[in-house]
């Protein structure tokens, strides 16, 4: 093949082929020099020198394949005297960047790769150690970092949420933007502090300009934001008002299903084993007929549950009511009807409710959701299993924002 056209097809500016060194069927070797008139850009400085040329090597660094051969290119790496530090560095070349070993745009490829498959399987793909591709990806997204979320991005309508990334209660605070639904910041930890940071990124205008923050009820998170964001409604969202009901009545089965095997009471069991627990927490308009009758045969039989069912229901009609005015004395006359009904898990959330009462009434205000926070939660839970786990808790930070934010090349490209 003509040189030229080697020219043309790699498309390198400012260097041009000078030699084919191999040819195999699986790999292609040529050696790249760069133009005589092309200035050297000084490795300490980051200056253009058009004088002080010292001398040269030669490194050995992977290109995107052609065809289905690997392709790599032999650089000439000229040395200048700076006159700024006094030594003799290796020139600065754009198109390699700093990964040194490959070229710049193979590094996006293997980014743009890793976005839909593990390391894992990327390196077996590419023909690559996992840990080569995990440096890689790292490096192109700390670079995208720079880019995206420095200074971080401004938000209207804000949720947040933590997420697990390590057994033994090792959370990760999640900070969305739910009008663009995309993850705008992430720090390690749940405490005050912790979000406290991500207030702290923003300026004091933008803080002001929160409108809304959508949270579980976490006390940690409601006092960070009380402090930063003043005009900002703080909203239990139905969300997680349901899920805490959800749980409540799932603990009330658990007590029941283990006082029935003391009991050997086999008809209880059967109807309050885990496999019968989605028809204690399905929607009542979505259960089926013969849902609906088993439920009611398992009031009928069993107190406790049946206590704790109208609870809940009575709980959600809350979030039908038309106004603020109406929620109120709808949502005393449940605290009093929880901690009268002699089942714990409903007492603990009547007496948290207590000080959250307002935070339920902005629902009536507001009506923002923090579910886009739990559906970027199942999704960080599959990224992380897909991977086994991750070491490095400030690369499973980039992952988050490549998969669920503004790095994600499918939303949002990426030169």
């Amino acid at each position: 093949m003509h040189l030229n056209t080697i020219n043309k097809l790699i498309d390198i500016p400012g260097y041009k082929t000078t030699a084919v060194i191999s040819m195999t069927d699986d790999e292609i070797h040529l050696r790249l020099e760069p133009h005589k008139r092309r200035a050297i850009i000084c490795g300490d400085c980051g200056k253009v020198h058009k004088k002080g040329y010292h001398d040269s090597d030669e490194v050995r660094v992977e290109d995107l394949s052609l065809g289905k051969r690997r392709l790599y290119l032999h650089v000439t790496k000229r040395k200048n005297l700076c006159c700024e530090t006094g030594r003799k560095p290796t020139e600065r070349i754009n198109w390699l960047g700093k990964w040194k070993r490959v070229t710049r745009r193979f590094a996006v490829q293997i980014n743009r790769l890793t976005t839909i498959t593990t390391n894992q399987e990327a390196g077996w793909f590419l023909g690559m150690n996992d840990e080569v591709i995990y440096r890689l990806d790292k490096a192109i997204l700390e670079e995208y970092v720079e880019q995206r979320l420095e200074p971080t991005p401004a938000s209207v309508n804000i949720s947040v949420d933590e997420v697990a990334w390590k057994k033994h209660h090792r959370y990760l605070t999640n900070v969305v933007d739910v009008d663009e639904k995309v993850v705008t910041w992430n720090e390690k930890g749940r405490k005050s502090e912790v979000l406290n940071k991500y207030y702290e990124s923003l300026s004091e205008e933008d803080c002001e300009n929160i409108e809304s923050v959508s949270l579980d009820g976490a006390k940690t998170y409601i006092s960070s934001s009380k402090k930063y964001a003043v005009n900002a409604l703080i909203v239990l969202d139905r969300f997680h008002a349901t899920k805490k009901i959800n749980d409540a009545i799932d603990q009330v089965r658990k007590n029941e299903l283990r006082k029935a095997r003391k009991r050997e009471d086999e008809e209880l069991i059967l109807l309050t084993n885990c496999k019968q627990r989605f028809v204690l927490l399905k929607n009542k308009s979505k259960r089926t007929a013969r849902q609906s009758a088993t439920l009611d045969y398992l009031c009928d039989i069993n107190k406790p549950i049946y206590k704790g069912m109208i609870l809940k229901e009575k709980f959600l009609e809350i979030y039908d009511l038309e106004s603020e005015d109406e929620a109120i004395p709808h949502i005393y006359e449940w605290m009093d009807d929880a901690l009268e009904s002699g089942l714990k898990p409903f007492e603990e959330i009547a007496w948290s409710l207590v000080e959250k009462i307002e935070y339920i009434l902005n629902w009536f205000i507001s009506q923002r959701s923090s579910a886009i926070s739990e559906g970027f939660n199942n999704k960080i839970k599959r990224l992380k299993r897909m991977a086994y786990g991750y070491k490095d808790i400030e690369y499973f930070k980039l992952k988050i924002h490549q998969h669920c934010g503004y790095l994600n090349p499918r939303r949002f490209p990426l030169n």
